[in-house]
Order: structure tokens, then C-alpha cells, then sequence
């Protein structure tokens, strides 16, 4: 048990474990679980992995283990919102390496064996999966072999059958991570440089030119006497088919009815505050008062003259500005009524520096002990704290070390530090045990004052939401289902219509409307011109949405692409055309002055141009392709660009040595890096991955 709760501890929420490739993280043999098959159609598919549907039942009990790993380690069984997004992204991980990156990398040829896995995890060449886990580090940080030992040893006698799984965790996480170390080696080992390709690229990157060019811009107008035909957009897009390969997205409309407070509802909350008001300019307990009364509990938080200014100005001038203030009359605060009354009134520092010694809460003598030696001329607090203190913060930079401590960045119960005198020594109690408590310097000493807030917040009422939903109801029976009657309503009526586009499946976020996974899912059940129900969102905003367009995942049809196509080509026919008229004007012309003259532009010169540097790509791409090819002192042209139509002359070339052979090497590394980085990527492509957990979670 107790290595268990060492677990706890040292791994925080979730569990770290360095791989190679950010995706293939959080593996588990799916041998360990029990799978419950059962005959499902595809519309209960959460996806699709190397031609494989995964079930909803399988994927769920995939999920179900992570979130029994997640409460072994974190020693709780709440899981937080975020926190199962990264369960559910872990499971989904895990499946793809299981069935298509695995085996994928098996393929190559690659394995790990038995005596391999026995030295990863007990010889010298420890994983670093085991290395850098944190359960088997000692105090220092240091990965403790012994620790291990006791681990592994102490997995026979836990009943539970905790530290087991976590085991098998780690097994599977070591072979899984050696296989990705050997699959990325074996890759970049293989981006072999030859002596004629680093020559080649030391030589481009080195090699500059002195070149003097002209550029005749295309121009923003468009040519009435260019024309693409219906055959051409259907050539190019053959031939560029890949180039709209498309994600699954859709477009909609939609009008939204917030549900806002009436009148009447911001009448009733001030009656309800006026109700108690007069009690509560007498109260002395604060504390129980507001518990019972107000929407805003007593806080232990002080203000100083000039924090409350820009929130809330009424609580600033009423607390420092009014002389001896009594009570403060109730004001509206957005949608909130608020009376005030001073609460407390204190001295005290905006931070202190903080040390501590922690004991245990049943070491009470001890602590008494330890608090006089601790005031006793000549004590040595860091020292006393390294012997005696349970809390052995190895990054703090001195034992004992709290560090700054601020109301807002405070242990609870450790308050009084703001107002305790420097370099005394006094004793507290909190949920961690006992501490003897320093405070080694201050900030300035100023007044601060405590605030009793009695706030009423302004609810809409049950008539108030019936109100906004029948205003929904109306429109929605209205259009019937058809986007036709909600276009012609909403254009009749002057409704406010929201459109958006290209939302993707599980999409949580449409405009600036958060947690709308509800509206996402309908729009994709739904069919191009349906229009929806009300689709109510945080009990606040109800939603009537017409789907005006949808796509699917894989390659756009020509139709919808056809504009884009024509553009294109129009824009490649225009530099043609300019290119012709080009070469007919300057034929015959012998100096780059001329040729200037007669296309009406200027000659630009620049120096350092070369083929491979970086800094020359802010150049158009055609035109350095064209300095690269030149022959020295002739006059090249016309060249058609990207902007426009070139020519050029190089003046000379000259070449240097700041490329080395080691920055080449380097580059090598560069792209090495990038080719890893893109493996996701190819293997999903691979793999034809299809991803429907947003249906579902």
C-alpha cells in the first residue's frame, strides 16, 4: 500500500511516459482488458483504423481502463472535464498504435525480444520509461534502483491487483517506446547525405549573384478577352485532384434567443435583497448572515485603497473615500444587486517571504519543543527544517522555503503570516499537520479592509424562459424543417441570422458560442436545407440552425472547386498573355536601360542573391530559380513569375564560405526531424483513419 500511495504522490493527475512520436503515447496491451463483443451497426462505429470499425463498446471499455489508471494515480475517482478529453484522446492513441502502427513498423523488420525487454527494465540499458518514472525516484530525484526493487517485489502482495496493471502499463509502454526508438533510428539513419549532394548544397548556399531585374506586375484587373472552358477546370482538375483532398465540414445558419432577465425579474431581486437589507445593517455575523442570505459568501480576501477602482468604483469610493462608512445602499453590478458594509479593518502586507516546519498533526509536544528552540537566540531554522520538517521540497532553495506567499496564493490557514511580525517563530495548524512558521521579510505594512458583499443575482424566471423559448418554439414550427420557410422568415421578419462555416465534427465552439456539442452533433445528423428544433444550450440559449452546406471527408467535387480552378487558370493564361506582349515590345533590345524605357518600369539591382539562402526567399521563388540558371552578363527574358513577368540580367558571382559542411549536416537533421514529425500524418493517411468519437463523447 504504501508504494501505491508513492505512486499517488510523485505522478500527480495523469501519467508521463517519453515516446518518440507525441502520438503513439499511453500504450496498453489490449490483452489486459476484457472485450464484450457484441453485433452493433456501423452508425455505433466510434471509427475506422486500417479498415477495421471500432465499436462504441470497445473504445469505451479502452476508456474505462485509462480512467482506472487515471484514479490509481491521482488517488481519486472524480475525473475533471479536461482531464477526461485526455483520456478519451489516450484511448483513441492507443487503438491506432495497436492495429496500424505497430504492426506498421513490424513490417520493417523491426522487433523487440524477451531479453531485450528483460534489460529495459532490469539490465543497464534501463528504458526510459522506467528511468525518468517518477515512483522510482529516491529524495534526491535520482532514479533508485532500489526503489524498483521494492516496486516489482511488492507487486505479489497487493491484492487489489493495482500495482500489477501498472506494471503491465510500464511493460508495455517500455517495448512500445523501443520500437518507436528503433522505427525514428532507422529513418533518419537512412537520410543519407552523399559527398556530391553536400558539395552541390555548400556550393548553392555559397554562391551569390549581382543582379539587376525588372518586373512588368500582373495587375489586379481582370482581362475580358481570357476565357476557360468547362473542358480546361475538368483537365486541371484531374491533374490536381489531390490538391482538394478536403476534411468533412459543414455551413450553417442559425438564430439564437439568449435568455436575458426581464423587468420583472430584476424587480423581484432587488425586493429580495431589500427583504434582508435592514437585518443586515445590524448583523455582527457576517459570516453566518451571508451564508443564508446572500449569493456571495464572506471572503477572507483585504482590499487596499485603489484594487477595487476598476470592477466595482461604488465599493472603492464607499470603502476609502467615505469618511467613518457605515452601509452602503444597494447598486446594480451587471445582472446583480450588491449593499456592502465594512467587515473588518487590518494592517498587513500584500506578501510575505515564508518558512516552514512541517509535522505531523499528532506531533503537538514535538512541536511545542521545536517552537522554542526555533525562537532561541542563534537557531538555525534551515537547519532545523532539514532534520525535522516532513516537507523536503527539493526545489525549493533552502530547506523549510515556503517562498512569497499572497491572499490569493495562500496555504489555507495560514493567513496571519501577512500580519506576523519578521523573524518570529509561531505555531499553525492545517489539513497538512502542524507547521512552526517564519516569516523572514515583508512587504510595506498598509491599511486593507474586508468587504461584507449582500448580493442578489437577477435570475430569469420560469415565465421569463418560457417567454424566450416560445419566441424558439415559433420559429422552429414555422420553417417546418426546410430551409427555404426560415430563409423567407427570417429575411420578412429581420431576424438575426448567425452564419458559420466549415464546422467540423464534435465542434464545441460555433461564433462565439461555447459548449454547443449538442448543435454540432444535430448538424451532422442532418441533411443539406434541413432546419432544426430548438437545441437548447447551458439552459440559456436556444438555437434554430439551418445546415446550408455540407462536405464530406476525401476529395471536393469539381463543381464546387470549378471557381477556384477558373481563377487559376485565368491567372496562368493572363501571365502567358503578358509574357507574349512582353517578348514582342523589347525584341531586338540589347541594354537593360532599353528594354526599361519601353516596358515604362525601372531596373532594380540587388546583391547577395543566392540560390539556397533563406534570406533570399522573400524574393519570388521564379525569379531566383532564373538568377540561379543565368549565364553571366546576358540578358535573360521574359521569365513569368508568380507576380509578374521578369527579366534579368547577372551583373557577376561571387563566391564565399560562411555555408560550412556543418551547417549542411545540420540542415540534414532539420529535415530528419520534420520527416518524424509527419509520421502521424502518414499513417492515419496509411491507415485511412476515420475519427467519429465526437458523435459519441
Amino acid at each position: 500500500m504504501a508504494v501505491l500511495e508513492n505512486i499517488r504522490v510523485k505522478l500527480g493527475v495523469l501519467i508521463t511516459i517519453l515516446i518518440a512520436v507525441a502520438l503513439l503515447s499511453f500504450i496498453i496491451d489490449p490483452s489486459t482488458l476484457e472485450m464484450t463483443m457484441r453485433s452493433l451497426s456501423s452508425k455505433y462505429d466510434v471509427g475506422k483504423i486500417d479498415g477495421k470499425s471500432i465499436r462504441y463498446e470497445d473504445f469505451q471499455n479502452k476508456v474505462e481502463y485509462y480512467k482506472n489508471i487515471y484514479s490509481l494515480t491521482s488517488g481519486t475517482q472524480a475525473v475533471s472535464e479536461e482531464a477526461m478529453e485526455s483520456i478519451y484522446e489516450t484511448a483513441w492513441q492507443d487503438m491506432e498504435s495497436e492495429l496500424l502502427i505497430i504492426p506498421q513498423i513490424k513490417k520493417s523488420g523491426i522487433s523487440v525480444g524477451e531479453e531485450e525487454m528483460l534489460d529495459l527494465s532490469q539490465g543497464k540499458e534501463l528504458s526510459p520509461v522506467i528511468a525518468q518514472e517518477p515512483a522510482f525516484r529516491d529524495a534526491s530525484g535520482n532514479f533508485s534502483r532500489a526503489q524498483l526493487i521494492q516496486f516489482v517485489q511488492a507487486i505479489p502482495t497487493d491484492n487489489s491487483g493495482n500495482l500489477k496493471a501498472y506494471w503491465l502499463l510500464l511493460e508495455k509502454n517500455m517495448e512500445r517506446q523501443q520500437f518507436f526508438t528503433k522505427y525514428t533510428s532507422l529513418l533518419t539513419k537512412s537520410n543519407i547525405v552523399n559527398p556530391i549532394e553536400m558539395r552541390r548544397g555548400i556550393q548553392d548556399n555559397n554562391e551569390t549573384a549581382s543582379v539587376d531585374f525588372m518586373v512588368v506586375p500582373f495587375g489586379f484587373q481582370e482581362d475580358t478577352t481570357i476565357t476557360v472552358s468547362g473542358s480546361e477546370i475538368e483537365k486541371y482538375y484531374n491533374k490536381h485532384k489531390k490538391e482538394f483532398k478536403q476534411r468533412a465540414s459543414r455551413d450553417v445558419e442559425f438564430v439564437v434567443y439568449e435568455v436575458v432577465p426581464s423587468e420583472k425579474d430584476f424587480e423581484q431581486a432587488l425586493e429580495s435583497l431589500e427583504r434582508v437589507y435592514g437585518e443586515f445593517t445590524k448583523t455582527t455575523n457576517f459570516k453566518t448572515f451571508l451564508a443564508h442570505n446572500s449569493d456571495t459568501p464572506l471572503s477572507n480576501i483585504y482590499y487596499k485603497k485603489g484594487e477595487l477602482q476598476s470592477e466595482y468604483p461604488q465599493l472603492e469610493k464607499f470603502a476609502f473615500e467615505t469618511k467613518n462608512p457605515t452601509v452602503l445602499e444597494p447598486f446594480k453590478k451587471d445582472e446583480m444587486y450588491v449593499a456592502a458594509r465594512i467587515a473588518d479593518v487590518k494592517m498587513m502586507s500584500d506578501s510575505a517571504f515564508v518558512q516552514h516546519i512541517l509535522l505531523s498533526a499528532t506531533d503537538s509536544k514535538k512541536a511545542d519543543s521545536l517552537l522554542a528552540v526555533a525562537n532561541s537566540r542563534g537557531a538555525d531554522f534551515t537547519a532545523l527544517a532539514a532534520e525535522y520538517s516532513l516537507d523536503q521540497n527539493r526545489q525549493a532553495a533552502n530547506p523549510g522555503e515556503i517562498g512569497w506567499m499572497t491572499q490569493t496564493m495562500m496555504i489555507p490557514g495560514m493567513e496571519s503570516v501577512l500580519t506576523q511580525a519578521p523573524g518570529k517563530c509561531i505555531k499553525m495548524t492545517t489539513n497538512y499537520g502542524i507547521h512552526i512558521v517564519k516569516v523572514t521579510k515583508r512587504t510595506p505594512v498598509v491599511e486593507k479592509k474586508q468587504l461584507a458583499l449582500l448580493t442578489k443575482d437577477v435570475i430569469a424566471s420560469k415565465e421569463t424562459f418560457q417567454t424566450y423559448y416560445s419566441k424558439a418554439n415559433d420559429l422552429s414550427s414555422r420553417c417546418e424543417g426546410k430551409i427555404e420557410n426560415f430563409n423567407k422568415i427570417t429575411q420578412d421578419e429581420k431576424l438575426a441570422v448567425v452564419p458559420a462555416l466549415n464546422i467540423t465534427e464534435g465542434a464545441k465552439k460555433i461564433s462565439r458560442y461555447e459548449n454547443v456539442r449538442e448543435v454540432s452533433r444535430w448538424i451532422y445528423e442532418a441533411k443539406k436545407g434541413d432546419v432544426s428544433p430548438i437545441i437548447t444550450v447551458d439552459n440559456k440559449y436556444f438555437f434554430v440552425v439551418a445546415l446550408t452546406n455540407t462536405r464530406e471527408d476525401g476529395y471536393a467535387p469539381v463543381k464546387s472547386v470549378a471557381s477556384q480552378i477558373k481563377s487559376t487558370l485565368n491567372f496562368e493564361k493572363r501571365g502567358d498573355k503578358l509574357k507574349a506582349e512582353v517578348a514582342e515590345k523589347i525584341a531586338g533590345l540589347t541594354s537593360m536601360e532599353a528594354i526599361a524605357e519601353k516596358l515604362n518600369t525601372t531596373v532594380t539591382n540587388k546583391t547577395g542573391v543566392a540560390f539556397g539562402s533563406a534570406g533570399s526567399q522573400s524574393f519570388d521563388p521564379v525569379l531566383i530559380g532564373a538568377i540561379a540558371g543565368a549565364k553571366e552578363g546576358t540578358i535573360v527574358g521574359p521569365v513569368k513569375g508568380n507576380v509578374g513577368v521578369y527579366v534579368l540580367r547577372v551583373n557577376s558571382r561571387e563566391t564565399g564560405s560562411f555555408y560550412t559542411e556543418n551547417d549542411a549536416k545540420v540542415r540534414a537533421a532539420q529535415l530528419a526531424s520534420y520527416q518524424v514529425n509527419t509520421l502521424p500524418s502518414i499513417f492515419n493517411e496509411l491507415g485511412d483513419v476515420v475519427d467519429h468519437r465526437a458523435r459519441f463523447f
